[in-house]
């Protein structure tokens, strides 16, 4: 199938599917016309990069763990070095959120000390009150 063909069955635009190739997660052939040329297990291949790419791995990452994906959910069998990879991953999106985290109560930290230094609105009534009476 041609590259306008994989993107309609994955709805992956046909640009992408460039990337991945030069990325070097797709290998189609080439015909005779120097179009390239995809087999019908590039839909998977398609479906398994971007599942993984759902779940925040790099495309230099998929490219290690494609070669350990089966099916498409994909289901990842024991490779080496598989596990250290996604828990090297595991500990990054860890560390990102906890430094999200931080800055996020720093942020509300700002946010409530700059409106604890907000004057508080007057009721209408109260000028009159504190004006002295005249006689």
């Amino acid at each position: 199938m041609l590259i306008g063909e994989l993107s309609r069955r994955t709805g992956v635009h046909a640009h992408l599917l460039r990337y991945y190739e030069a990325q070097g997660l797709l290998r189609p052939g080439r015909g005779p016309s120097g179009y390239r040329e995809y087999t019908d297990e590039a839909v998977l291949t398609v479906t398994q990069i971007r599942k993984l790419l759902d779940a925040g791995l790099s495309t230099q990452e998929i490219g290690a763990l494609l070669p350990c994906a089966t099916g498409s959910a994909p289901d990842l069998l024991p490779c080496p070095e598989l596990l250290d990879l996604l828990r090297a991953r595991l500990r990054g999106l860890d560390e990102r959120i906890d430094t999200l985290v931080r800055s996020r109560r720093a942020l509300h930290d700002y946010i409530d000390a700059t409106e604890r230094r907000v004057p508080r609105p007057v009721p209408e009534c109260a000028p009159a009150l504190a004006e002295p009476t005249r006689a």
